[in-house]
This record gives C-alpha cells, structure tokens and sequence, in this order.
C-alpha cells in the first residue's frame, strides 16, 4: 500500500521537475532574445528596391540605366520657402547664403558629385532650391537624417529648408516604421491583455498567455535577425509591424484554445498533470493543423513576383512556428507548475464524474446553449439568412480600388517630404517633380525609337542622354554595350493614375521599332509594372493558398466534403470583409486609393488566419460526433467551443486593429480588412453559417469519413 500511495507522490514530482525544465529553457533562452526585436532595424531593407518586381521590365531597364550613370544616386531636394508667409522674393544675399550651406552639404561623404543649384522659384519667387545626390551605397534614412540636421545647425535667416524628393520620401518612410519596436508591440500587448482579463477574469493566467506571447516574439525577432543577416529572408519595414502582430495574435490563440481545453479537463479530473497531458492531446491536432495552414499559406507568398510580397511569406512563417512552439510546450509547463491557481479565483475544481449529457452541457454554457438550440430549431433558415448577409456586403467587392496611391499619399501624417513637395510644386509648376520614362534601346534604332517615343500622345518631347559636355553643345549619345538610353518626357505627372496608361501606350509604340530590344523604366513604369505584378500575384497565389489549405484540411477532418465547404464559407467571408473595406474606405474614410498588394495580404491572413476558427470548431464537432452523432456532436461543440472562438477572433482582431498605428495608408487597410474579417469568422461564420448548414446537410457532411456513417442522436431539447 505504501508502494502504491508513493507512486503518484514520486509522478508528482517527476513532473514538477519536467515542467520546470522546459519554462527554465524557454525564460533563460529565449527570454534574452528579446533583444535581436530592437535590433531587426539594422538588418530592414526599406529603400524602393525592396518593393519593386522580381524580373519586371521596369526592374530591367533601371539596372541598365544604372551603367548609364542616371540611377545609381537617390536625389534629396532642399526646399527653401518664407517662413513669414509675406510671399517675397528669395534674395540674391540669401541666394548666395543657400549655396554656401550646399557646399558644406556637399563636403559629406554620402554626396554623390557636386550639389546643383541652388535655383529660384520660377512660378513663386518665394521659393528656391538646390538638389543633392545621395550616394546609392549610403544608408538614405542617416544621410537625410544628417542633412537635415545640418540645414537646422546652418539656418538662412527668413527661410525655411525642408528636404524632398525620392530620398526624402525613403528617409520618411523608414521614420513612419520607427515606432513598431515599442508603440506597436505595447497597444497589441494591452489590447490582449484587457480581452483576456475580462474573459477570464484571473490575473494570473492572462499574464502566463502574455508571457508565452513576448518569449515567441523574442525567439522570433532572433530566428528572422539571423535569417536575414545571412541573407535567406529579407525584411521590410511592413514585414516587420506584420510580423510582431502575428506573432502575438497567433500565439495567444493557440493559448487559448489550451487553456479552454485544460480548463474542461480539471473539472474532471483530480490531478493537474493529467488534465495537462489530456488538454494537449485534444488540442494537439486542431493547433498544428491551424498553425500549419497559417505556415503553408504564407510560404505560398513565395510563388509572388513582387519583391515585398515574396520576401513577407517566410518571414512570418518564422513567427507562427516560434507562437506554436511556445503555445504547445512553454505554456502547458507552466499551466502544470501553477495548478489550479492559474484560475484564480475561479479555478475549476475535478469530481469523479466525467462527460454529461446534452441537456447538462448545454446549462453549463448557458450562452452558448441557447444560440446552439436556436440553431438546432431552422438550421437552413440560418444558414441561408447569413449566407445572403454575407453576400449583399460581397457585392462591393469588386469595386475596390487597388491602382496604387502616390508618394505622398501613403502617409497618413504630416511628414517633411510631402509639405517641402507642395512647396517645390508652388515655386517651380506642378511639373517640378517631373520623372521622365527611361527608354533603353539598341543603339543602332536610335532615331527610330525617339520618332517611336514622339508619336505617343503622353510624351512631351524624347531625347537620348548625352556624352558630358558643356550645355548647348551638339554632344553625341551616350553608349555602353551597344545601347543608349532616352529620356522621355510625359505630360503627366509621375504618379498620377494618368502616367500608368502613358507607359502603356508608350511601349505599345515602342514595340512596333523592330530588333530595338527597348525597355522603358523610371517611376511610372515601376508604377505599371508593380501594379500588374501584384495582379498576376492574385491570381497565382490565391489558387494555390486554397489548395494548400484544402489539403490540410482533409487529413484532419477525414473529410472531403467538410473542408470544401468550409473553404468556400472563407471565401465568402473574405469577399464580404473586401465590400464592406470598399464602403469604409470610399465613403466614410475617404481614402486615395489602396495600394495594389493589400487584397493579396488581406486573403492569405484572413484565409490562413480566418480557417482556424473553423478548425477549432469542426475538429471538436467531429470529436464529439463520433459518440455522440452528428447532430449532438455538432450542438455540444458549438455549445462548448463558443466562448473561447469567440475570444481567439477578438483578441485576434484587436492585436491587427494595432497596425493602424503606424501612419501609414497600406497598413490601415490591411488592420481593418483583417480585423473586420477576422471578426466575422469568429461571431458570424463559426457560429451561425457552418454549424446551421452542418446541421442542415447532416452525417453526409463528414463524407466519406467514418463520421458520416455514425448514429445520429436524439434531438435536442428545445429550452
């Protein structure tokens, strides 16, 4: 008897010391990788040739006007204005003090080649300008840093200096990500921790969920610092806000769904390690097949041509594998080290009786039992009505707009580079900021294709670039390896939606030059070619996206009809979240435009992301189908899943609402189109729309699984 009384003393303590173990791995190892989260800045890549296309024709042309001397430096533009508003004229004296400032400017060893100008205005004489030429080498957001610092140190008395232009836009935009290493991860952080307090009404299990959250976040940050050090993954500025979000809303729902499980478990069960073993053998499979969807879905960001949306996949599939792997190991450890305690002060005590029948489940939820009665009563009504909700808001899908905004566009704050632009435009026309289209053809078609670039009606003038010389001089073209690049010059301006059909039209007639080999370039075809990029990306990856989720599916439902429908549910879903981002977007926000890649993101997350809930769902139904029937499986999983779903999608939907705090335009949409959908799934989809046409189509919905050929069981209650 002594041997047998000693046996669960001596399990007790081979536990403790196993579950200590593993949480003293995961806080002494991973806990200082929170560190490498402030150092992923040194390894971003965030200038325009981490966004553009992979094998564009743009891309193409710009790497060949590089050895024309024409790319290699990112002009910053030195604006210079009244700053009392009287409108006077820039004076020769203070003309004269501007260029003394652009040869000290000029004396730095980021500058590439003497500074030009300075200019006065020639619309406003108010304003002037000189223009310096960052070195391609040089790091664009210190060196622009640093001239403005100088412009500050070295004031003209009466002006005002800002600085513009290509770098000055590219030194905003690494600015507008500087707040994702403290102001984002602290609003997701707060916004889980309010849910899960309120939800659980406990302070220590929230913190233990949050806990398991910023040590996924940290072996994150380190596994995506090294990868991207070695060059194996690049990551962006967005890559990175996207990837803190992940993280934490992926991690603290896997929690959930184990602490929802190991909650059941101890009120049913004496002994705490038991009911930790069993919470993470149910969850085990629904956990994996949901992380494994989000993983595989986002590694098919890899099949995509644009740079920014290729380089995004692998990234943030680092960061899922590190939230399961906390989730499923870090978590049950310290579960089991607190006990019952983790609940406090509504911890959950275990009896010697152990499942219950419908009518006791369905009292114990008290909520959720009465949406799974009313369900039960007109499944097709519900099903039916939701499906038409979903729909109507569908119908606006196809009006969104995602052509792409101008620069100044994408800031959703006041930033330097776009109010020193307004000024360029008032003193020097609106064509100030004039880029024209790099035409690289062969040599020998010259004249061809200049006659070729004039015939277009969006091409003010074309003209070859020339050897250097004094001004005015007949100067021969200039020539390497038998091409010569022409400037075109479009009556547009470089961003408006004008300049992507110019450079359309444009190479239609450079087309028609035959063995010209021409590949037009410059901003607006960048512009063209990103746009139809993310297009052929759409089509390419969402099939594949879905597939990939199918498959995963079907393994762990041991179904083919259940994951079809379900994958047809999330396409709806994610079309309504598209129509319902339209409305939003056109005519409550009134936004410019969206950029073309955030349909892309919003179906991959809300598919990837949206499918869990589901999963959650369905693999608990089948669970509970196969002893139960079908239709009290399904009522008992919707009864017993819901309040935990529930808070998976709010706590999800809050930590992608935190994007929105990074002022900019593409990151706003992505937040709401992903919170509202994720949000849909959650309290529309997983509890009306699958349930009531599970209920509807009955056991064929597990065909042609075993569970299809089980019993059903009695009717529900109808109170």
């Amino acid at each position: 008897m002594d041997k047998d009384n000693g046996r669960p003393a001596r399990r007790s303590r081979w536990w403790i010391g196993a579950a200590l173990l593993v949480a003293l791995v995961w806080l002494v190892g991973a806990g200082p990788l929170g560190m490498f989260l402030g150092r992923l800045g040194e390894v971003q890549t965030n200038d325009p040739g981490a966004f553009l296309p992979v094998d564009a024709e743009s891309t193409e042309a710009g790497e060949i006007a590089a050895e024309f001397d024409r790319e290699e430096a990112a002009p910053a533009i030195v604006v210079y204005s009244r700053q009392d508003g009287d409108g006077g004229e820039v004076t020769e004296a203070e003309l004269a003090d501007i260029a003394e400032v652009g040869e000290r400017v000029g004396e730095r060893p980021w500058v590439s080649g003497p500074v030009v100008g300075p200019f006065p205005g020639t619309e406003a004489p108010s304003v002037a300008q000189f223009v310096v030429l960052v070195e391609e080498d040089a790091d664009t957001g210190e060196s622009v840093e640093e001239l403005r610092e100088i412009l500050a140190d070295d004031p003209v008395p009466g002006l005002q200096a800002q600085v513009t232009g290509p770098a000055g836009y590219a030194a905003d935009l690494v600015a507008a990500f500087g707040g994702i290493d403290s102001t984002l991860l602290i609003v997701a952080v707060v916004a889980v921790l309010v849910i899960l307090v309120a939800v659980y009404r406990s302070p220590l299990l929230p913190t233990l969920v949050i806990l398991a959250s910023l040590l996924a976040l940290g072996l994150a940050g380190a596994l995506v610092y090294l990868a991207a050090d070695v060059g194996l993954v690049s990551l962006n500025g967005q890559s990175q806000g996207i990837l803190f979000i992940l993280v934490v809303g992926a991690c603290t729902d896997y929690a959930l769904l184990l602490v929802a499980r190991y909650r059941e478990e101890l009120a049913t069960r004496e002994r705490v390690p038991e009911a930790v073993m069993a919470a993470v053998r149910g969850v085990t499979g629904p956990v994996l097949a949901s992380g494994g969807t989000v993983i595989l879905g986002l590694l098919c960001l890899l099949t995509a041509d644009l740079t920014s949306t290729r380089s995004l996949g692998p990234v943030v599939a680092i960061g899922v594998v590190a939230a399961l792997l906390s989730a499923m190991t870090f978590l049950p450890a310290v579960l089991a080290l607190c006990g019952r305690a983790a609940f406090w002060p509504l911890a959950p005590h275990g009896s010697k009786e152990t499942g219950g029948s419908l009518e006791e489940v369905l009292a114990q939820h008290r909520f959720w039992g009465r949406v799974a009665i009313a369900v039960s009563r007109r499944p097709r009504a519900y099903w039916m009505i939701t499906t038409a909700v979903l729909a109507a808001a569908a119908v606006f899908a196809p009006q969104f707009e995602a052509e792409g905004t101008g620069q100044a566009e994408i800031f959703r704050t006041e930033v330097e580079a776009v109010e020193a632009q307004e000024t360029l435009e008032r003193g020097f026309g609106s064509d100030s900021n004039a880029a024209p289209a790099l035409v690289v053809a062969d040599a020998d078609h010259l004249d061809e294709v200049v006659q070729a670039a004039e015939r277009s009606s969006w091409v003010e003038e074309a003209a070859p670039v020339t050897e250097p010389g004094p001004p005015g001089a007949d100067l021969p073209p200039l020539e390497e390896d038998g091409r010569v690049l022409v400037e075109a010059v479009l009556t547009v301006g470089p961003e408006s939606p004008e300049a992507v059909d110019a450079v359309r039209e444009l190479r239609e007639e450079l087309r028609s030059v035959e063995g010209a080999d021409t590949l037009v370039g410059g901003v607006s075809a960048t512009d063209l070619d990103t746009l139809e990029t993310a297009q052929r990306d759409f089509v390419v990856v969402v099939p594949l996206v879905l597939v990939v989720v199918f498959l995963v599916l079907v393994p762990l439902l041991r179904s083919l009809l259940a994951p079809l429908l379900l994958m047809i549910v999330n396409v709806l879903s994610f079309a309504t979240a598209l129509g319902v981002g339209t409305l939003v977007f056109d005519h409550v926000l009134d936004l410019p435009g969206a950029d073309p890649v955030v349909p892309l993101f919003a179906f991959v997350f809300l598919v990837a992301l949206g499918i869990d809930y589901s999963i959650f769902l369905m693999s608990r139904a089948r669970e509970e189908t196969l002893r139960h029937g079908h239709r009290e499986g399904m009522l008992r999983a919707l009864t017993v899943t819901g309040g935990v779903i529930t808070s998976a999608g709010v706590v999800l939907a809050a930590t992608f609402a935190a994007l929105s705090v990074i002022p900019l335009l593409f990151l706003l949409q992505l937040a709401f189109l992903v919170a509202f959908g994720v949000l849909v799934d959650a309290l529309l989809v997983r509890t009306l729309l699958v349930p009531a046409l599970a209920l509807d189509i009955g056991p064929r919905m597990w065909w042609p699984g075993k569970a299809s050929r089980t019993r059903t069981a009695q009717k529900p209650p109808t109170e």
